[in-house]
Formats: C-alpha cells, structure tokens, sequence
C-alpha cells in the first residue's frame, strides 16, 4: 500500500485517522514541530500536559529533534507506553534511552515518570508499580506509538500469550505484563506495555510509520476486518477504533 492509497482509504472509512506525508528530509523536523504544537495547547489549556512515548530505535532522531524546541519543559510530565523489564541501567531499558536522548538541555526540566527502579526487576512487581504510577498521571496528550514488522505496537506482540489481556477494553490494568511470544522478538525481555484500553484514553495517538515493508503491513492491518479479533494484527486494533484521533506520519 502506498501512502496514496492510506490517504485515501482513510478519508472513505477512517475519519479519526489525520494523514501526514512530508517528504522523507523533513518527517522528523515537521512530526516534532506537531508534537511540540499540540503540548503547547494542552499546558495552554490545563496548565500541564503528558506526554507517552515509545523505546526502540526508531524514535531517538525524533526525540532529539523535540528536545531543541521551545516549550514549557518545567509544565510536561514524559512518560513510556511500554518497557523492558531490565534494570534502570540496562543498554535496552527505554527509560535510559528516553533520558539519553529526549531529557537533554532545556527539556531535562520536564517530570519524568518511570516505570522501573529495581535493579533486579520482577516482571509482576514492575506491572504493579506501573499500574500504580500511570493511575496517578492525568490523560495523555499525546501518546506516541511504533509498528513492527510483526505488526505490533507498543509492546503487543502479536501470538503473546497475554495479548487476549492487553487488548480487552473492559480490563482495569493500564500496564499490562507481557510475555514474549515464539519465536521471541529481540531483545529478549519480558515486556511492559500500555493496554489498548489505557492507550485509547489519550487525546492523541502519534504513529509514524517509514519503509515499503511497514507500509506493507500497515495496508495488510487496514484490510483486517473490522472491529478486529485478537488474531488480527495488533497495530490493526489502533486503525479500527474509533474512538481516538490518530497522526499517521508516512514520510514519502
């Protein structure tokens, strides 16, 4: 599917879904610049704002670009929408990577909620604690999602045994623990994620997606049937809702 054919499909079938095709050179300059706008209205109009974002390598040029920008950094709570239960420290935390590349310079004023703090984390306790901590924040203002190739986000790995959880709507948990499926995605750790319940409450979903082969599966989701089961593609059940506005960033 081209980035043609998703404007398209989105304008007949998906209104909540906003389309973005900058070119390639500028994608991550104009999401960052958006990121920022929206942050700006909402500490405009409540005095704070909270913003969720996703670990991998995928969003460390965009968390650079958004630390460069103005904004009430001292006004904006950060936190994650999934992690790996590794410790604070570990090369594969996504807390290590959010303050490495994003709580830099000005923006190190922002709050930064984690969600891990043991040294040796317990994947049960660290869900417990998260589940306390992300109860106690305001909704998201903007929450920033990936897509695999598998075609998960956040940390819903599609044929996880605890996927059926993560994705029921009704469900009280706002983190959710996840075990990996077979085979494993890299790295090997037992997963934090957002639920999808918890995910729909923000106010905004950010998801960026580059390369033929996202694009490949990001058509594949958009032709799942609709509402999707817990056998579709995960990143399907973010397309399909309803509910919540979406940015779909295709870089052309």
């Amino acid at each position: 599917m081209q980035p043609a054919d998703m404007v398209a499909l989105a304008q007949s079938r998906w209104p909540h879904i906003e389309i973005h095709c900058p070119p390639a050179d500028e994608a991550v300059a104009r999401l960052a610049d958006d990121i920022a706008a929206r942050l700006r209205e909402a500490i405009e109009a409540r005095g704070r704002a909270l913003l969720c974002v996703s670990g991998g390598k995928s969003p460390v040029a965009l968390f650079e670009a958004l630390r460069a920008l103005p904004l009430a950094w001292p006004q904006l709570t950060v936190t994650l929408v999934d992690e790996r239960c590794v410790p604070p420290e570990h090369p594969d935390s996504n807390a290590r990577l959010v303050r490495a590349h994003l709580l830099q310079g000005a923006a190190a004023q922002a709050r930064f909620v984690p969600w891990i703090d043991a040294p040796t984390p317990l994947l049960a306790d660290a869900a417990a604690k998260a589940n306390v901590l992300m109860a106690a924040l305001p909704v998201p203002d903007v929450l920033v999602l990936g897509m695999g190739t598998d075609g998960h986000a956040a940390s819903l790995f599609p044929h996880s045994p605890d996927l059926a959880r993560a994705l029921d709507l009704a469900t009280p948990e706002r983190v959710c623990a996840l075990r990996l499926p077979e085979p494993p995605p890299q790295p090997q750790h037992p997963r934090l994620t957002l639920t999808l319940a918890q995910i729909l409450r923000a106010r905004r979903l950010v998801l960026p997606v580059q390369g033929a082969d996202k694009l490949a599966v990001l058509g594949q989701a958009a032709r799942d049937r609709s509402p999707p089961g817990v056998d579709a593609l995960p990143i399907s059940h973010i397309l399909h809702q309803t509910t919540t506005p979406v940015s779909l960033w295709l870089p052309l």
